[in-house]
C-alpha cells in the first residue's frame, strides 16, 4: 500500500523536532512549490508570531521536505499539528523525480495573514532552541488532553523547558555534598498525573545510598514550576525600601486569616530570558520603577523536597521617593499590586512581628541587613 506522503514547509522540517513528534527517525526528500512563500503568521491585532505561514506568491518558491511516515508516526504528527490549529489539505509539489502529490498542514482559514519571509535557520537559532523539549511534554498529553487546552499551556511548558535547561547549564558545586554520577539515580517508572499551568510530576525510582548500595523502589512527586527572580528595591540615599502586596491563593487554601502577603517584586522568568532582565522587566511591570545596579542576594530552591520552583533574589538600587508608592500590574494577568515604601527599620521590624511572612522577603531582609553599609557607602 502507498504511503502517503506529507508535505513540511515549516518547523518539522527540523529534524530534531521532527523525530520527537514523529516518535522515528523519517527519511526526507527535498522538494518545492513554485509561486509559493513562507512569512511569519501575523495576528490580526498585528502581532508577529515566531511560526510560519504557507501563503501562494507569484514568482516565488517554498522550500520544503516531503515525508511519507508510517501509519502511527502520521497519527502523531497530525496530533500535533491540530494542538496549534493546523489542518491537512492536498497539494502537488515538485522533487527531483518530477511531481508528486502530497498532503500539507495549513491553519485554518482566516486566522493569521503573511508577514515578513519566514526562515527555518532563524527559527532553529531563536524559539526552536526549546522546540524539541516542548514538544516532547506536548506528546506526552496527548491524546487524552484537549488540543485547545494544551495550547493553553505551551507558555508554561516554554517556562519549565528554559528552566531544566538553564538548571543543567549552571554549575553544582560539589564541596562538601556528594558529587553525583547519572547512575546515582535509577528511575523505573515515570507519570505526569496533572498538567496544567503548573504541573506534577511522579516517579517511582532507587537512588544511591551513601555506603554506596541502592534504596528500595520509592515513589516520589513534584510540584513542576519555572524559574522566578525576586527583586527588593533599596534607596542608600533614603534608606529606605519598596514592598509590594498583593492578594495571594497560597495563604487564603491554607486558611490564613489575611491573604495580603508583602513581598519583593517577583516573576517568573520568560523563556528566552536572563535572569537579570526578567527582574528589570518585573519591577517595571509592578512598581513602574527603573533600578540601577543590582545585587544577587542568592540562589535557591524554596521547598526542595517536592517542588522544583528556583529563585534568583535581588536587591536593586533605585530611587524611592514617596511618590514612588501606587498600585500597579498588568491588566492581563488580573494583578492588583500596591506597593509600599518603608525605612529599612521599619522592614526589619515587620520582619521581627512576623506581618513579613515570604521567604524571598525574609532571605533579601536579612542579606540588606549585612550589606546595608556597604551599599550605602557606594551610594
Amino acid at each position: 500500500m502507498l504511503v502517503e506522503a506529507l508535505f513540511l514547509y515549516g518547523t518539522l522540517r527540523h529534524l530534531p523536532l521532527l523525530e520527537v513528534v514523529a516518535g522515528v527517525t523519517l527519511s526526507v526528500e527535498p522538494a518545492w512549490l513554485p509561486d509559493h512563500t513562507v512569512t511569519h503568521a501575523v495576528a490580526h491585532d498585528g502581532q508577529v508570531r515566531d511560526f510560519p505561514l504557507f501563503t501562494a506568491r507569484k514568482g516565488e518558491t517554498a522550500q520544503g521536505y516531503l515525508i511519507r511516515p508510517g501509519s502511527e508516526a502520521r497519527e502523531r504528527l497530525d496530533a500535533y499539528e491540530r494542538v496549534f490549529g493546523y489542518d491537512t489539505t492536498e497539494i502537488a509539489v515538485e522533487t527531483a523525480q518530477g511531481t508528486a502529490k502530497a498532503t500539507i498542514y495549513v491553519p485554518r482559514a482566516d486566522l493569521w495573514r503573511p508577514g515578513a519571509p519566514w526562515s527555518l535557520a532563524d527559527w532553529v537559532a531563536g524559539p526552536g532552541v526549546l522546540a524539541p523539549e516542548v514538544a516532547a511534554e506536548v506528546m506526552t498529553l496527548l491524546p487524552s488532553t484537549p488540543p485547545a487546552l494544551i495550547l493553553e499551556r505551551i507558555p508554561m511548558v516554554q517556562i519549565r523547558v528554559a528552566s531544566r535547561r538553564r538548571a543543567r547549564s549552571e554549575p553544582a558545586p560539589a564541596t562538601l555534598r556528594r558529587a553525583p554520577t547519572e547512575q546515582d539515580v535509577e528511575v523505573i517508572a515515570a507519570r505526569r498525573p496533572y498538567a496544567r499551568y503548573f504541573g506534577v510530576e511522579e516517579a517511582d525510582l532507587r537512588f544511591r545510598h551513601f555506603d554506596g548500595s541502592f534504596s528500595r523502589p520509592v515513589t516520589r512527586a513534584g510540584f513542576i514550576m519555572g524559574d522566578a527572580v525576586t527583586v527588593l528595591p533599596y534607596d542608600p540615599v533614603r534608606d529606605t525600601v519598596m514592598l509590594v502586596e498583593q492578594f495571594r491563593f497560597g495563604p487564603y487554601a491554607r486558611g490564613d486569616a489575611n491573604p495580603w502577603s508583602l513581598e519583593p517584586i517577583a516573576g517568573r522568568i520568560d523563556p528566552f530570558e536572563d535572569p537579570e532582565t526578567a527582574a528589570r522587566r518585573e519591577t517595571q511591570e509592578e512598581a513602574r520603577l527603573t533600578l540601577r545596579a543590582m545585587h544577587r542576594v542568592g540562589r535557591y530552591f524554596v521547598s526542595p523536597g517536592a517542588v522544583t520552583e528556583y529563585l534568583l533574589s535581588y536587591v536593586g538600587l533605585a530611587d524611592l521617593p514617596d511618590s514612588a508608592e501606587g498600585v500597579h500590574g498588568l491588566d492581563s494577568e488580573a494583578e492588583d499590586i500596591r506597593s509600599h515604601v518603608i525605612s529599612f527599620a521599619r522592614l526589619m521590624d515587620l520582619v521581627e512581628s512576623g506581618e513579613v511572612a515570604n521567604a524571598p522577603l525574609l532571605i533579601s531582609a536579612q542579606w540588606l541587613a549585612m550589606n546595608r553599609d556597604r551599599l550605602r557607602g557606594s551610594g
